[in-house]
């Protein structure tokens, strides 16, 4: 990709998920005052509006693009040349293929820096009981995941927990009327972190998952015990595999295998696909798997074991 000279905000989410209410409070903020013109492309029109106040203060322009089929690089180029803008944000359509955009050849210069996808608390649920495929791939390749009308009697580690599987480096911020809500997975663990041996149940696999590589120091030193399925990456050392479960991430079709770096010195003897009990010692140690630094398992027993009655790990 070419160096990014106009950077490419992408704002996604449903309809009335706060979208076009984040992105007025970002213009109005001095840390995001520029000399250059913003061009903002709307994508979807809610009951929130852009005031042309608002936009001339902030020296931005607004376009709106109401068909899918409009949303093509030669109408994006166009706009370039309208607008010349320094950057642009882009308001997203909640039931277009985020995929589309991340794809699609930008005008010369243009590359998308940052992507935040924006979900009401207060109708959550019933968007992902309907819409979970979409969702899911809103989030997938997001930055930063921002619930706003959220409450504290709402499941929010069980929302935060399915994003992460299958976007761990996304960042979740949950807030309600007041602001962020804050601590509110303290204490959540139902396993006992500081025992001799953690013994991760496997209805408690996925948390411990999202929990350890989200805070692997929290690991650093700890002995675990768990059972899980055997993958032998093709590129991975002879003395080294990955013991995971596969996670439902929306729905049959779309599930994923989670797991950590294993160094055993079994590793070659182990079948592929095959279930083993392992317990290990966890440490933190640089794999380019992790893109830096992650949770490495260091086997003190690997053995074959029962298939478990619940393979899949589920995150609803």
């Amino acid at each position: 990709m070419d160096e990014i000279q106009v950077p490419v905000y992408l704002i996604t989410g449903f309809l009335e998920s706060g979208k076009t209410s984040f992105l007025k409070f970002t213009l109005q903020q001095d840390y995001f005052a520029s000399p250059e013109k913003t061009l903002v492309i709307l994508c979807e029109e809610g009951e929130e509006e852009y005031e042309p106040e608002l936009l001339e203060n902030a020296n931005a322009v607004l376009e709106v693009i109401e068909d899918e089929e409009d949303l093509t690089p030669e109408r994006l180029k166009a706009l370039a040349d309208a607008h010349d803008p320094g950057r642009v944000l882009v308001e997203y359509n909640g039931m277009w293929l985020v995929s589309k955009l991340e794809e699609m050849q930008f005008p010369k210069g243009w590359g998308i820096v940052q992507h935040i996808t924006t979900v009401d608390g207060s109708t959550f649920e019933g968007y992902l009981n309907n819409m979970k495929s979409l969702f899911m791939e809103m989030v997938r390749h997001a930055d930063m995941v921002l619930f706003n009308r959220s409450t504290l009697e709402q499941p929010l580690a069980t929302y935060r927990r399915g994003i992460k599987v299958v976007n761990q480096r996304a960042e979740i911020i949950f807030e309600d009327e007041e602001g962020e809500l804050e601590d509110i997975f303290e204490g959540e663990m139902p396993f006992d972190i500081n025992a001799p041996v953690v013994e991760i149940a496997p209805e408690d696999y996925g948390l411990w998952y999202v929990d350890a590589m989200e805070h692997p120091m929290r690991y650093q030193g700890k002995v675990v015990h768990f059972q899980a399925r055997v993958l032998k990456p093709s590129d991975f050392p002879a003395g080294e595999f990955v013991p995971g479960r596969v996670a439902m991430t929306c729905c049959a079709d779309d599930t994923t295998f989670i797991g950590f770096v294993c160094k055993s010195e079994n590793a070659l003897s182990l079948e592929e696909g095959g279930w083993v009990d392992v317990q290990a010692k966890m440490l933190v140690e640089y794999r380019a798997v992790y893109y830096g630094d992650g949770p490495v398992l260091d086997a003190q027993k690997v053995k074959p074991c029962e298939p478990l009655e619940e393979e899949m790990v589920y995150f609803n």
